[in-house]
């Protein structure tokens, strides 16, 4: 590559794509110390970004806070649509118990304040997302934040994760993504969101396997918030969601070895993992819940040792050899290609080993790589909705408030935020993203975008490109393919740029700009932009 080319893929693959003179700027300050800075993120001055996120409250409040405002008004008009049903009797027999449960949750949200609703936490936080990707300095933190929740998904719409993901982003995964894997597994694994979202927090010892003297109410028990989903748990029943989720996706792999019997035993290792709904969704042990039989997992062997030895097994997991592969292909497929080579893969494990799973270390053995700046891999990998929708913001060098308008333009595209229900998370490759309807909603995005018919979000190329340029199409072409894809635009593109000024030269859309959103949008659409 060209030292050009070099700073347009660090910018494509260690941040959310260049910005209006970015280029420029990574080559003043040079590659090197550009990506040394990157992966030391709190070294990154960051003035601007808390003024553009002061508007979103939710982000600044405690776990507990966002459970009082937004959760206990549900519990509470919950409790009080049970009474006034069973004061005035059960629903007709010929409504269905899908038509009652939909009723049901319309009338709940009714008799709630809009400012309180739980929405609007998934709502400030996915705009807190947007924002922080198409704003921030510190880039590659933004980059890995999103590969490791996508790592550890949890599905906001599900339950009371609606008020705790908020949480599981801001304190579990955000202050160990530098850090140590084992710390970040270990924090997860007590995170009320993954213990809500994958069960472990009503997972319980069979009975032969319950502590002596300590007795299961015979059925559920609710508390004075009217919700006893938790304390089903005290009848007893082992839950595997989280542990074979947590051996098959957030360490050892499909392949990694282990067996059922081993996510089975795992299980029972992590009864008593739980959330204590009355410090508001905080975690907690529950002895009462805990498998006091002995347990082998890989081989080793446990004994009634509480907490500890979910914690034990924990760390083990994570420094596993096949953990170190797992972790170590899907960063090169994030940040490489899809199908990256094994060779970088087993250097990239082997640094995971030797470091005892420091992801800096892990992260930099990744992006020093030879292969990391190998011809082959430019412009090879296709942007994610997400991805896509940001790189575009920044390449315009738009403003915008992340508003509703601007996310359902990346949920249409098929990656709404937050809200991925398989516990794999959104896919990297590029097989999931391009499909002919997608390529539609992409280019449509990119026009309403440079023609700014997206509320709340504003571009101006006018910025781009001279009024000299402005006035001659075929400069402006070149303007804008310099200014918004470093000028790698390919004859077919042009091609189609040409024929559709031509359709257009009598009724051009805006005549203060003349055919400039036309073109950049169809260059922000095109082909070549969609990749990184």
């Amino acid at each position: 590559m060209t030292e050009r080319e070099k700073a347009i893929h660090v910018l494509n693959r260690l941040a959310f794509g260049p910005r209006p003179g970015e280029v420029d700027r990574v080559l003043r300050t040079g590659l090197r110390p550009w990506i040394e800075a990157q992966l030391n993120p709190e070294t990154v001055p960051d003035p601007l970004l808390p003024a553009r996120l002061s508007s979103l409250p939710t982000l600044a409040m405690s776990q507990s806070e966002i459970f009082d405002r937004f959760e206990r008004p549900v519990r509470e008009a919950r409790q009080r649509r049970r009474l006034a049903a069973g004061a005035s009797g059960s629903p007709s027999g010929a409504e269905t118990a899908e038509g009652v449960e939909a009723a049901e949750a319309a009338g709940l949200m009714a008799a709630i304040p809009p400012e309180q609703r739980p929405r609007r936490v998934i709502q400030e936080l996915s705009t807190a997302k947007v924002v922080r990707a198409a704003f921030s300095e510190r880039q590659l933190n933004e980059v890995m934040v999103d590969f490791w929740m996508n790592h550890f998904n949890v599905f906001a719409a599900k339950g009371l994760d609606r008020v705790l993901v908020t949480s599981f982003e801001r304190d579990t995964v955000r202050p160990r993504i530098w850090g140590r894997f084992e710390e970040l597994l270990l924090a997860t694994a007590k995170a009320p969101a993954m213990l809500f979202y994958l069960d472990n927090a009503q997972s319980s010892a069979d009975a032969e396997h319950r502590p002596p003297g300590r007795a299961f109410a015979s059925g559920p028990r609710r508390g004075p918030d009217g919700d006893g989903d938790l304390n089903r748990a005290r009848k007893g029943g082992l839950n595997e969601n989280y542990a074979r989720e947590l051996m098959e996706l957030h360490t050892l792999g499909v392949d990694g070895g282990y067996t059922q019997k081993d996510v089975t035993e795992l299980a029972r290792v992590l009864t008593g993992w739980s959330i204590d709904r009355r410090e508001d969704g905080e975690f907690t042990f529950r002895a009462r819940m805990h498998d006091t039989g002995t347990k082998t997992v890989l081989g080793h062997t446990f004994a009634a040792a509480g907490i500890e030895e979910g914690e034990k097994m924990i760390r083990l997991l994570a420094r596993h050899p096949a953990t170190a592969r797992r972790i170590a292909l899907k960063l090169c497929q994030r940040l490489v290609a899809d199908d990256p080579p094994a060779t970088l893969v087993a250097r990239v494990a082997a640094r995971f080993v030797a470091t005892g799973g420091d992801l800096r270390q892990t992260v930099r053995a990744v992006v020093e790589s030879p292969e990391f700046f190998d011809p082959a891999y430019y412009r090879a990998k296709i942007k994610s909705p997400f991805e896509y929708v940001v790189s575009a913001v920044r390449a315009a060098g738009s403003d915008t408030d992340a508003g509703t308008p601007l996310l359902r333009q990346i949920a249409q595209m098929g990656e709404p935020l937050y809200l991925c229900q398989p516990p794999t998370g959104y896919s990297d490759a590029a097989t999931v993203w391009v499909n002919s309807g997608a390529i539609v909603a992409r280019l449509n995005f990119a026009l309403a975008l440079v023609s700014n018919r997206i509320p709340g979000t504003a571009s101006d190329l006018g910025r781009l490109v001279s009024p000299a340029e402005t006035a001659d199409p075929a400069r402006a072409v070149d303007s804008l393919a310099r200014n918004l894809i470093g000028g790698d635009l390919s004859e077919e593109t042009r091609g189609t740029i040409a024929r559709r000024l031509e359709e257009k030269k009598e009724t051009v859309d805006d005549a203060s700009n003349g055919p400039l959103p036309l073109i950049a949008g169809l260059i922000l659409g095109s082909p070549e932009f969609q990749r990184q």
